[in-house]
């Protein structure tokens, strides 16, 4: 087996050290590449910048820190943006938590120094501590519906501040920022949730989410699709299960 034309000009373009691996482990390579950079590729339809915020995600959201590092350096070679990729470890914080999240926004600053990109990058914050809380409703009513509008306040009177929280801070924080669309973060949500696994009630929940701001069936199997080679099989049928669901829960309603 050889390595295809187009993985071949593919692993050009992204200009990684994984390269270094045809020397150690040729018929491996020779494998992972073609899928990986061939077969995946042509089959999931996305566009560079798409693609790439999606596997940055996915590895977030597995802890793979030395793939990240390297993937940062292909994403920026298909288009992504600094601002697109610190604003993907930022909003990463909502749903890993910041201990998971650290080393990755370290590594991050450290890939773009290295590159000569001049931080802190421009900011991309529209809320103040005043306003967090009423466009944190707007973009969750604008994302999951009106159903969303009073979400804040509902709930156990004990727990009802953690709801409040999700609103003022997950939403009202990171949602409203600039440098993503809605559309972008609810799919890197998909993938946050997807690679850490064991998140499937919340996995459907952002499932319906896309499909509900236009990030349809079909796209979400194409994120799963481009995700496979650096999340593998379980995961990834797990996420489609999910999406699957949607259709089920839509029929008996």
């Amino acid at each position: 087996m050889s390595v295809t034309e187009y993985a071949q000009k593919y692993r050009e373009k992204m200009d990684t050290k994984i390269g270094s691996f045809f020397d150690t482990d040729p018929e491996f390579m020779k494998i992972y590449s073609n899928f990986a950079l061939d077969e995946v590729v042509n089959q999931d339809g996305l566009d560079g910048k798409t693609r790439f915020l999606a596997i940055l995600a996915s590895l977030v959201g597995c802890g793979a820190r030395e793939e990240f590092r390297e993937i940062i350096s292909a994403a920026l070679n298909f288009d992504v943006t600094p601002i697109e990729i610190k604003e993907m470890v930022y909003q990463s914080v909502a749903y890993l938590g910041f201990g998971r999240t650290l080393p990755f926004l370290r590594i991050t600053n450290e890939v773009f120094q290295a590159r000569g990109i001049e931080l802190p990058l421009k900011g991309q914050s529209t809320t103040t501590i005043d306003t967090r809380l009423e466009k944190g409703i707007e973009a969750q009513v604008q994302i999951f519906g009106e159903s969303m509008k009073d979400f804040y306040r509902s709930g156990d009177i004990d727990s009802r501040h953690i709801h409040r929280w999700l609103t003022e801070n997950c939403f009202g924080d990171y949602y409203t920022r600039g440098g993503l669309t809605h559309r972008q973060r609810e799919m890197i949500t998909f993938c946050f949730l997807m690679a850490q696994g064991g998140c499937e009630p919340q996995l459907i929940s952002h499932a319906r989410a896309n499909m509900l701001i236009g990030n349809e069936k079909q796209f979400l199997i194409s994120i799963i699709s481009t995700c496979i080679p650096y999340l593998g099989y379980p995961r990834c049928l797990n996420a489609l299960e999910c999406v699957n669901k949607i259709e089920e829960i839509e029929e008996t309603q």
